[in-house]
């Protein structure tokens, strides 16, 4: 597929180890038609831990890219490893990347090299996308986690979704859904169909004040940002979806806000929006400012360069 540069997105997945970050990938992959059958991690049959090495051990050693498309973009993706060990791969994309899905898992929050990733695609002004996976866990905690991502990452999180319900989907209130809260719909996917059918209802009665207040504190976040979608939010206390859609993709090409979804990977659940976001929020190639080098040794270039001057001074006399 030929696409103009405007319809490109070279994305990384990063997180702690064990967070979801291949088993997301392979789902994105399977959901995008890249490939045809998912992969397991634990069978290590997976696209991108092609290493015997990976695949014995089920976890990523090295960076892995490789290409879908989406909504008639191209996107590029690295999966990156999350162990401490291998953080120089990590660093090593992030310098390429123009933009970035964070995986969090929902139980165990935000860990060490959580904290390392986000360091490093601070350093690299790298826009992001946040997604608290394994929300079908016992002790997941969607508000745990994001309060997590704002105080411990000193990020601006800022919740597009919400779960419907958390833990085991067998259990009483367990996660079975996720709220759109720029549309405001309830997203419920089909299990029997690996997720490929996504159900869309009206929101459940129990969660309409939920939803509201979330929507309330995401309306709050963003309406100072743009003059014009301020002055409409001063008019009629809310804001239209394409305004919404607007205002967070330039707040987050600005590393401004990291918006923030929610599923379960491994239960086919929540999948979808992720590629949505990525298409919708992180920056194209010409959306990115140009990379600037750095001279290590700049009193032996500006030496090199005074000695040039100095030979086409002795050129130019001769002539």
């Amino acid at each position: 597929m030929t696409s103009t540069i405007d319809k490109i997105r070279n994305i990384g997945i990063i997180a702690h180890i064990d967070a979801g970050k291949t088993t997301t990938t392979e789902r994105i992959l399977f959901y995008a038609g890249a490939t045809h059958r998912m992969g397991d991690v634990d069978d290590g049959t997976t696209v991108t831990d092609f290493d015997p090495e990976e695949a014995a051990r089920g976890i990523t050693i090295y960076s892995a890219a490789i290409s879908c498309t989406w909504l008639e973009h191209v996107v590029n993706i690295i999966d990156t490893p999350g162990h401490v060990d291998f953080t120089a791969e990590v660093e090593r994309s992030l310098r390429v990347l123009d933009g970035g899905v964070v995986v969090f898992s929902a139980v165990e929050g935000v860990e060490a090299q959580s904290e390392t990733v986000w360091r490093q695609a601070d350093r690299y002004h790298v826009p992001r996308v946040c997604f608290i996976n394994k929300m079908d866990r016992i002790g997941a905690g969607f508000e745990r986690v994001f309060d997590q991502i704002k105080n411990r990452l000193h990020a601006n999180p800022v919740a597009l979704q919400i779960p419907i319900g958390e833990g085991p989907i067998e259990r009483s209130g367990g996660f079975c859904g996720i709220i759109d809260l720029i549309e405001m719909k309830a997203l419920y996917f089909s299990g029997d169909r690996q997720g490929r059918d996504i159900r869309v209802e009206p929101i459940p009665e129990a969660e309409v004040d939920r939803a509201k207040e979330w929507r309330s504190r995401l309306i709050d976040s963003i309406a100072l940002l743009d003059d014009e979608a301020f002055a409409i939010f001063d008019e009629t206390g809310d804001l239209p979806s394409d305004q919404i859609i607007r205002i967070v993709r330039q707040a987050v090409i600005s590393c401004n806000i990291q918006p923030v979804l929610c599923g379960a990977s491994k239960d086919y659940v929540g999948v979808q929006p992720i590629l949505d976001a990525v298409v919708r929020y992180l920056p194209s190639p010409a959306d990115v400012p140009p990379v600037k080098g750095r001279n290590p040794n700049p009193k032996k270039t500006s030496r090199r360069n005074s000695e040039a001057v100095r030979q086409r001074t002795v050129l130019w006399s001769r002539l």
